[in-house]
């Protein structure tokens, strides 16, 4: 069911502008449109008026009296930086429009404008908001049942790849995710169904390796009663039950020839057969597509057809590995320890500073997957609420740099901080460490308290 403009959130509006009757008109118009409008006559009173109550949409006359409504722009941008600015003149010229745009603002819209022209601001407006709020529910969504994935991530790298990913997913054209294996292409393949038009419909899977030719055909494509050995029934394929969805190939540069041929049909006219049937289908459904290969390469050496690649990078998008997001691995880290103490119903440990080195300096060629699974196994074998390098498997702990080491050139002292604070780490409780150690709780109190704190 399509959202009504009531069911909507009311858009605030802010109509800046030293005219009477041009801020009259506007908000006749705006409020037919379900506005919510305030109206200033300076600088001043709209920066009052942000002051006052957020706005979502400012519409700025470019010149306010003696005042230049371009100068005005950053400063209600500083007031409100999610405010979308339309600057609005009698004077349109080209530059004027370009210094607007680079100052912050979302549109520019010249005077005599039309009423068609100031709804076609709103609902631009209303989509984009649209966008953040989906943003903000898959977030929460993801949260749970996906913590590697964070739509408000701090690496810069995904930071571009989230935005591509919002952009393609209002578009209804096939999307390839290219990256290596573990760095989150099916993850991204689903958040972006869930940010589609498509996402009340079904979104499948089809692991393209997992399967023999025959099988693939039949899962992706469907087959008839007696097909082949096996086929005791006619079954619908993957296609079929996606109707109005996304379907995700997930490895598809492993599909055979057979049915890249196939895949290439369904691309170009969203028509196929079920194996073993001479009636031809058609579905309406989204195809995403996902490889860890090199299909340039794999065109050239003639493993894939070009004119099949053509069709399915339409938008295409490469996911970094995590090695080059490394502002990325602690946060990831955070999100999976609180993940899995949640589903081990515990509180979140906590990852000493030697951990924390050991994370960062590690390539992790199993990408986000391997962090996922090293912190994962972590929590579940040490009880302890520090987690230590030897929480780790030997790869990872091995990059924690100067960790003492018996017979090394370290300290009594060195030696003897490493090992409380491994016994600690491991241990459910501080007197059961005190007992390994041999040590009283109070003495063991002051020695943690002594090395933590160093």
């Amino acid at each position: 069911m399509m959202e009504t403009m009531e069911s909507r959130p009311a858009l605030r509006v802010l109509v800046v502008d030293d005219e009477r009757n041009i801020r009259k008109t506007l908000v006749v118009c705006l409020q037919g449109l379900g506005c919510q409008v305030t109206e200033a006559g300076s600088p001043a009173s709209a920066l009052e008026a942000l002051a006052r109550a957020p706005h979502d949409v400012a519409l700025v006359d470019l010149r306010l009296g003696r005042e230049d409504g371009l100068d005005l722009l950053p400063r209600l941008l500083a007031e409100r930086p999610g405010l979308d600015v339309v600057m609005i003149t009698a004077y349109a010229a080209f530059d004027t429009a370009v210094e607007a745009i680079k100052r912050g603002a979302k549109d520019y819209l010249p005077k005599p404008f039309t009423p068609a022209q100031i709804k076609r601001v709103i609902e631009a407006a209303r989509a984009r908001r649209d966008l953040e709020q989906r943003l903000l529910d898959l977030e929460e969504q993801l949260a749970d049942a996906a913590p590697e994935v964070s739509l408000e991530t701090s690496s810069a790298p995904m930071r571009a790849v989230m935005e591509v990913v919002s952009r393609a997913a209002a578009h209804d054209v096939p999307v390839l995710l290219r990256g290596e294996s573990g760095t989150g292409k099916s993850v991204l393949a689903r958040a972006l169904h869930r940010m589609s038009p498509r996402r009340d419909r079904p979104f499948f899977v089809v692991n393209c390796p997992a399967l023999s030719e025959e099988l693939l055909a039949s899962e992706m494509f469907g087959h008839a009663k007696g097909a082949f050995t096996g086929a005791v029934r006619d079954r619908p394929g993957r296609v079929e039950a996606a109707e109005g969805g996304t379907l995700f190939l997930d490895e598809v540069g492993e599909i055979p020839g057979g049915i890249q041929v196939k895949l290439l049909r369904f691309l170009q006219d969203k028509q196929f057969e079920r194996i073993g049937e001479s009636r031809t289908r058609t579905a309406n459904v989204r195809i995403v597509a996902a490889t860890n290969r090199d299909l340039d390469v794999a065109v050239r050496e003639g493993h894939f057809r070009e004119d099949l690649l053509f069709r399915l990078n339409v938008v295409e998008l490469t996911v970094p590995a995590l090695r080059d997001r490394q502002d990325e691995i602690l946060p990831l880290a955070f999100r999976f320890l609180a993940f899995f103490a949640r589903a081990g119903r515990r509180a979140p440990p906590e990852l000493t500073p030697e951990a924390e080195k050991a994370l960062l300096a590690y390539p992790w060629p199993g990408n986000v997957r391997e962090l996922r699974n090293a912190i994962e196994r972590a929590v579940i074998l040490s009880p302890g609420q520090r987690l230590a390098p030897e929480a780790f498997p030997d790869r990872i702990a091995a990059h924690a740099a100067g960790r003492p080491a018996l017979g090394g050139d370290f300290t009594a002292e060195e030696i003897e901080r490493e090992h409380v604070l491994r016994v600690l780490a491991r241990s459910k409780t501080q007197e059961e460490a005190a007992r390994i150690l041999g040590l009283d709780s109070s003495t063991l109190w002051r020695k943690r308290r002594k090395y933590e704190d160093g």
